[in-house]
């Protein structure tokens, strides 16, 4: 999934990534970054509001699964379970949420749970970074439910 067709999908299907003028900077199998800037986001501080930031950083984990899912040909409902966020630095401009899945076994787990109950959960990680320092930190843990696999499509002539 190119960076412009997730950005496309979080502004159709989660609308307050639309509002908070979220953009997508980077997809890649290991990361995601999203980017988002002051004026949408700002509170009475001048600074990022601590919402828009949490929300900044769940929008770049569950994109994160959400496009590791696509890539494997499953499709499933993805939805937080429980999170925690703190916040290092104020932000007072564009800054940037890059998600990571903090252990590589953990998604092999994920998938064999998932493929073979339709249901497996995941710990994943954000980190805010604002002027080339890290101003926040999020840990969430994000649930699949209801998983299939898309099968190949097999054209008539080859099934006989």
């Amino acid at each position: 999934m190119s960076p412009s067709e997730l950005e496309k999908y979080l502004h159709d299907h989660i609308p307050i990534s639309k509002a908070m003028e979220v953009g997508v900077v980077q997809v890649q199998p290991e990361a995601v970054i999203l980017s988002a800037p002051l004026a949408p986001n700002i509170n009475h501080r001048d600074t990022v509001f601590g919402g828009s930031a949490s929300a900044v950083a769940i929008l770049a984990a569950w994109s994160l699964l959400h496009t590791r899912l696509s890539g494997e040909g499953i499709a499933s409902r993805l939805v937080i379970q429980r999170n925690t966020m703190s916040y290092e630095l104020p932000i007072d401009g564009t800054f940037t949420a890059e998600a990571a899945i903090a252990n590589t076994e953990a998604w092999e787990q994920f998938l064999r749970m998932l493929k073979r109950r339709g249901k497996a959960r995941i710990t994943i990680t954000s980190v805010l970074n604002f002027g080339g320092k890290v101003a926040g930190r999020f840990e969430g843990e994000f649930v699949a439910l209801g998983a299939t696999v898309a099968q190949p499509i097999i054209p008539p002539d080859v099934a006989r």
